[in-house]
């Protein structure tokens, strides 16, 4: 008995043993040698061209709409699985408006769908909604959390960077058009080398500026903090694009994947000549008066901080006062763009580190892609090339390339279905899922090369097909069969993400501004954050309160302050790449949904628009909130207990019940 409770402990004993034997061996491979097991990893091998399944059974072939389908009824057929049936056209709608938007449905809307007995009803209202400007708000932020997009650098200062918000708008105005993707990718990577006169690919390559900083006393490019922001970019072209953790071969060859110690550097390479660059939009008068009135405003907060040096401790809590005052008159920063610029003259040279270690460097290195993804013998770019981000950004998105189509095409299936036909779509590596469905994540994949790179296409094909179309009732037979849904037997209901909820309270209290792109909004919240900031005056508050209720993509992105509603819902903490939002329950979502500002306040605009529009009789004000609420009619013990309730509890305890209804928190 001693022996069985012993051996986990004598395991975890060995385990440095063992990975210092595993280090020192990785060591000993030469830095440009691969194995071929290790070229056969299937996300490192050329995509296949696999053929649509065909079926015999008419029945099969009356459910395959789209070649997605194929792929996924011949993985059911397999497990002795059949799709479900399809949802009801009030489930589809709200689906889909959801799905592409990140918005509710009207009541109209929903109508018009319902009552639509056309045969290209339902195409028509994907077209329709994918035309929507709403849609490049909502898969934006799926984007923006993958790019790790904040608006400020994190770390004690968390200090804004001005104009950064244009990134977001970029992004934005970039799916709305259906910009192909590999040139997104090309504008983001290398935007201020491939057109510099250009703002828009300026604010792209301001994906270069999105992750945190630490700053030494306002300085970035101390060799400790520059060493910190290579790395952090490094590993984030590889998340984001790749899907590759490179980030663990910094210190040492990685474990797992075959990337070396020496590719991780080479990657880096690329970045050694980029540095920071705030493009001012201003004019020299703009310029020139700005500068008179912050130096009166620095030459102030010296006097107070000279003061505050040999101030008796009566008289701290007055000048600390004067010295906030101060700080707070210091002008609004002039329009920028938040860039960055090459200078070669100030390249950093990169060295192979020993264990990451910027203190001790080994022998330098040139620019190159991952050995693992080149043909044998490749060699590396000479560091003189005027435009080394340029040539990353096509090696990226070169449709030979086995990565990049293949990451965004999961990315893609992910947010539709709820999980990836790769599980992990930040890591392909050998550590990550394997695909459900290899030969449709290929076809896909393909598809997208083949259409031109432009991902409207892609989501069209996803969503007409049978597959999305799938009711999400439960079956107990499948499910003991395929309990995590992999063979998409069923369609997977989900919560709401955090920004949907605020978004669509806005929408059904019918108060939510449509208004679009521009500078961030700060929205008030309790003071006892704020004063949590370095700067208290880093949060002044949006004086204009119908700016509060814009949708939440255009809310300021901190670091170190998120909105207690939005965290409470799993928003990302903003510091690295997020490939996928966690969906967790805990009791501090139903205190904030019950007992939170936000929702009292929208519950209250709601009880409102319930009486203005419905009038006084409960079962009518009962009809329109679940309407408005859950995207249909209330069952008849719904409309009973609504009934009831209304009897005995105010509208506005009502309106904010219905805003804790799974019907609302949840999408079949």
């Amino acid at each position: 008995m001693s022996s069985y409770f012993t051996f986990p402990r004598r395991i975890a004993a060995a385990i440095p043993i063992l990975t210092t034997v595993l280090i020192c061996a990785a060591e000993c491979i030469a830095e440009d040698e691969y194995f071929d097991y290790e070229r056969e990893h299937w996300a490192f091998v050329e995509r296949g061209d696999w053929p649509v399944p065909s079926f015999d059974d008419v029945r099969h072939q009356c459910w395959v709409r789209t070649p997605i389908d194929a792929f996924v009824l011949r993985k059911q057929l397999e497990r002795n699985l059949r799709p479900s049936p399809e949802a009801a056209r009030e489930t589809l709608v709200r689906r889909l408006t959801f799905q592409i938007t990140g918005l509710p449905p009207a009541l109209q809307e929903v109508e018009v769908f319902v009552s639509d007995e056309s045969p290209n009803a339902y195409e028509r209202l994907v077209d329709r909604l994918l035309a929507s400007p709403h849609y490049g708000e909502h898969w934006g932020q799926h984007w923006l959390d993958v790019v790790r997009y904040a608006e400020t650098e994190g770390f004690e200062y968390d200090a804004h960077r001005p104009g950064a918000w244009r990134f977001r708008d970029y992004v934005i105005q970039s799916l709305n058009e259906d910009k192909p993707y590999d040139q997104f990718v090309r504008e983001q990577l290398a935007g201020d080398e491939l057109n510099p006169e250009d703002h828009a690919s300026l604010a792209a390559a301001g994906f270069h500026r999105l992750g945190p900083v630490r700053r030494n006393a306002g300085n970035a490019e101390v060799a400790f903090s520059r060493n910190e922001v290579l790395t952090e970019r490094t590993d984030a072209i590889g998340a984001a694009f790749l899907a590759v953790t490179v980030g663990c071969a910094r210190c040492h060859d990685h474990m797992f994947d075959p990337i070396r110690q020496t590719d991780y550097y080479r990657l880096q390479a690329f970045l050694a000549s980029s540095f920071e660059h705030d493009v001012e939009l201003a004019t020299d008068d703009e310029k020139a008066a700005w500068r008179v009135a912050s130096k009166a405003v620095e030459a102030e907060v010296k006097r107070i901080k000279d003061s505050l040096k040999d101030a008796p401790a009566e008289d701290e809590e007055r000048l600390l006062a004067e010295l906030n005052t101060a700080q707070a008159k210091m002008p609004l920063p002039l329009p920028t763009i938040s860039s960055i610029k090459n200078d070669a003259k100030e390249r950093t040279l990169i060295h192979l580190l020993e264990r990451g270690d910027p203190e001790k460097p080994g022998e330098l290195v040139t620019m190159r892609p991952p050995g693992v993804l080149l043909p044998e013998g490749a060699e590396g770019l000479p560091d003189d090339i005027p435009t080394p981000r340029t040539h990353l950004a096509e090696w990226i998105t070169d449709a030979k390339n086995p990565l990049t189509a293949r990451v965004i095409v999961n990315r893609l299936w992910l947010y539709h279905f709820g999980a990836g036909l790769v599980t992990t779509p930040n890591d392909f590596g050998i550590n990550g899922g394997i695909p459900s469905h290899p030969e449709l994540l290929d076809y896909l994949a393909n598809e997208l090369v083949a259409g031109g790179w432009q991902l409207k296409p892609i989501h069209r094909m996803i969503l007409l097909s049978s597959t999305y179309r799938q009711s999400s009732e439960p079956n107990a037979e499948f499910h003991a069969i395929d309990p995590d849904n992999r063979r998409l037997w069923r369609f997977s209901r989900r919560r709401l993400a955090a920004d949907e909820i605020r978004d669509t309270m806005l929408a059904i209290a019918g108060t939510i501004n449509l208004k679009a792109g521009g500078p961030s909004v700060i929205a008030p919240v309790d003071q006892e954050l704020i004063d949590l900031l370095y700067k208290p005056s880093q949060w002044e508050v949006t004086p204009d309160e119908r700016e509060h209720h814009r949708r939440s993509i255009y809310l300021i992105a901190k670091r170190n302050l998120r909105l207690p509603f939005m965290e409470v819902f799993d928003q990302p903490d903003l510091q690295t790449s997020c490939a996928r939002r966690e969906s967790s329950t805990h009791s501090p979502q139903a205190l904030e949904m019950l007992n939170g500002k936000l929702s009292n306040q929208l519950a209250a605009a709601f009880a409102e628009r319930l009486r203005r529009e419905a009038g006084s009789a409960a079962s009518d004000q009962a009809n329109l909130a679940y309407r408005l609420v859950a995207g249909r009619e209330p069952t008849e013990a719904e409309r009973m207990l609504s009934t009831e309730f209304l009897a005995s509890y105010s509208l506005r305890e009502f309106a904010l019940a219905m805003f804790n209804l799974n019907a609302f928190l949840y999408v079949e």
